[in-house]
């Protein structure tokens, strides 16, 4: 026999399925929902209780139990497709959680809400932080990190600032994350590049760039990597990390997916250097709330201090309610449901791209296979520019990227395609691929159709 409790958690389960309940709504009182369902006093509390555990509702002293998680419809309200956004699904942000958390953040630092606050990070948060990445396999302590605002902040200062080794030039992937080419273009960073595939780089070339061209740091993206979706295996990775160790040269991970990753043995490369050859950033704007602007670096004791020095300049200090709130956020065991809950929906949608993929892209057309993430990469044929696709599409309602902007200029192709299934309904990935397949083969087919001018002149 099932027990009363589960019996309540069931109907109010099925009011917000229904669309009875709302993110925001006040719940019965427990002697309203003990006298409407027949039942004891702490048969509701026990439901509620429940319910809260599972992040289905939360409670407010002396006011009573809220509804947290609502039902969204993901469609675009202009039926477009969009795998071009790069930002999480918005029907599984915790805006109503995080707004608890908020509320929370402002009553217990209310104080510091109105001062500077430390400019290496709030402590609280800082250790808070330390248990969560042992779940990433990074083993460290709160002295090692520091709070930035976004990992774009952290990698900026990194092009622009000294490292202990000395040297000048940085190394990243071709392609690579397009906001890392702007920053190292900006600060005038003569920058070499490294071609990677979904096989990863030749690590042979990788020995000979280390050994020659005077590297201060190899920028990295080891898991569900942006723009391609390629993961390193932990062989490459230790590998990378011997190189680095033998020339000197700094590894800064970017490794802003790796809760999505599904290879529970996969470890991230500072877990085969923790005491100080690679630097490991880990940003909270894939997987939760991008205008969070919160990411935490763990840098070695040696590049602490210019690394604030740096930081003190751009911005003092990140946001303590942002800090405040998260730290709440993690401490109370939201952050880990949530995750399981994006790490389903992501995984599903990048089975559904690659089902598209297969079934309606010609064999002239290779593409990406990632096991999960936000990105995959089509590779179109040699005479389709991915710019022409790109503006194609939009006449027919779907958004995806043009690559060009994720090479540095001598490696620059122009038949690459970046999609994002982040934002994209899943009702919609095999339209949406069967649209783009179908425009690829109306590029292709006026171009054999064309027949140069020339030919009439002879």
């Amino acid at each position: 026999m099932t027990a009363k409790y589960i019996e309540v958690m069931t109907n109010i389960q099925h009011r917000l399925d229904r669309g009875i309940l709302h993110a925001g709504d006040k719940l019965p009182s427990v002697r309203q929902l003990a006298e409407e369902l027949a039942c004891s006093k702490n048969t509701i509390i026990k439901a509620y209780t429940e319910l809260e555990k599972e992040h289905v509702i939360y409670s407010i002293a002396k006011s009573g139990y809220y509804v947290v998680t609502d039902v969204k419809q993901a469609k675009s309200p202009d039926n477009t497709i969009d795998f071009l956004s790069a930002g999480p699904d918005q029907t599984v942000l915790p805006y109503r959680e995080f707004q608890h958390c908020l509320n929370q953040a402002i009553d217990q630092y209310e104080e510091e809400l109105f001062t500077y606050s430390d400019p290496q990070g709030n402590v609280s948060l800082r250790k808070e932080l330390v248990t969560y990445l042992q779940n990433l396999q990074v083993f460290t302590s709160p002295e090692r990190l520091v709070i930035v605002s976004g990992s774009q902040q952290a990698l900026n200062l990194f092009v622009s600032m000294p490292f202990p080794n000395g040297k000048k030039n940085i190394l990243i992937e071709q392609p690579t994350y397009f906001g890392f080419i702007e920053s190292a273009h900006l600060h005038g960073v003569q920058t070499f590049g490294i071609p990677l595939s979904m096989d990863g780089i030749d690590l042979e070339q990788l020995e000979y760039i280390f050994r020659n061209n005077d590297i201060k740091f190899f920028y990295i993206i080891p898991r569900f990597h942006n723009p391609l979706g390629h993961c390193y295996t932990n062989k490459e990775k230790k590998k990378i990390v011997e190189l680095a160790e033998k020339y000197d040269v700094y590894l800064v991970e970017d490794d802003f997916l790796g809760d999505l990753d599904p290879d529970t043995k996969a470890d991230p490369l500072f877990a085969f250097n923790p005491s100080g050859r690679v630097i490991y950033i880990k940003s909270f704007s894939k997987v939760f709330l991008p205008g969070l602007r919160v990411a935490t670096v763990v840098l070695p004791p040696l590049m602490q201090h210019h690394f604030l020095r740096y930081k003190f300049s751009a911005d003092f200090t990140s946001s303590a309610l942002s800090q405040g709130a998260l730290e709440i956020y993690l401490k109370s065991g939201m952050f880990e449901t949530h995750l399981k809950k994006v790490q389903k929906l992501y995984d599903k949608k990048m089975k559904l791209l690659q089902t598209s993929f297969e079934e309606f892209l010609s064999p002239q057309v290779s593409f990406t296979t990632p096991t999960s993430g936000f990105y995959a990469s089509v590779f179109l044929p040699q005479n389709v520019r991915a710019k022409r696709v790109v503006e194609k599409l939009v006449e027919h309602g779907v958004h995806m990227d043009d690559g060009a902007r994720f090479y540095l200029p001598e490696y620059q192709h122009q038949n690459l395609l970046r999609l994002s299934i982040s934002q994209v309904h899943e009702d919609d990935i095999l339209r949406g691929i069967q649209k783009m397949a179908q425009c690829i083969q109306e590029i292709e087919k006026r171009k054999e159709q064309w027949i140069p001018d020339s030919i009439f002149r002879m």
